[in-house]
């Protein structure tokens, strides 16, 4: 019980997050602004199109290693499974139908994310019936690099 008292002490003494409210400061709009270019962010759409434009070049080279049809749109089938659902959510998200609540992006955000999550597990159970020669291996090897350009995305932020 001490213990939680002694936390509870520190915190207490420590005021929000550690700092006096005299080192507090709000920006100006013009410094907002600043900080808003020095700091851009990064559109879905960018992410999206650039996950598209790596699942292709994928199914690409997928094709000119194996030379096989079945192999090139099972990759291509995979990158689908993350571009579709991903531009799904974009359009969703950036829509201005319904941003009128302050609280409502973040609740926006996660119905998005969970429409996203049950499109892109329904298309991957609809795969062995779309695709008569499905090819796992191609299929997956496309799914995990196309998820892994969002950090692509995040490097590009800067730029």
């Amino acid at each position: 019980m001490s213990e939680r008292t002694n936390r509870s002490d520190t915190w207490a003494d420590a005021g929000q997050d550690g700092l006096d409210e005299q080192q507090v400061k709000s920006l100006t709009p013009e410094e907002a602004q600043a900080w808003r270019e020095r700091h851009p962010a990064v559109s879905p759409w960018r992410v999206v199109r650039f996950q598209a434009l790596v699942g292709l070049v994928i199914a690409l080279a997928t094709w000119a290693v194996t030379r096989e049809s079945h192999a090139f749109w099972s990759a291509l089938y995979g990158a689908g499974v993350v571009v579709l659902p991903g531009a799904l959510m974009a359009r969703g998200i950036t829509s201005r139908l319904g941003a009128t609540a302050p609280g409502s992006g973040a609740v926006r955000f996660m119905v998005w994310e969970l429409v996203k999550l049950l499109v892109s597990v329904s298309l991957l159970v609809l795969a062995p019936r779309l695709l008569p020669h499905l090819s796992w291996p191609a299929l997956l090897v496309a799914l995990v690099l196309c998820l892994k350009t969002y950090w692509v995305a995040l490097l590009w932020r800067g730029r």
